[in-house]
């Protein structure tokens, strides 16, 4: 299974309530947290929806 690992890097301060609840179920919980998620579809859509707020660190295989 191919993981993805994800770092917060912006706060959500003037975002819409849609892209802090996409934040929220990445698993997300304080800035500048890193998480490890799995490279499946429906991650990848959420994670493209907020890419202005997050850095994808690497792709770990």
């Amino acid at each position: 299974m191919d993981f993805l690992k994800v770092k917060w890097i912006k706060g959500c301060i003037g975002r819409t309530k849609d892209q802090r609840d996409t934040i929220k179920s990445l698993g997300f919980k304080r800035l500048q947290e890193e998480r490890m998620l799995k490279n499946t579809p429906e991650t990848r859509g959420m994670i493209k929806k907020v890419i202005h707020l997050l850095k994808i660190v690497e792709d770990v295989r």
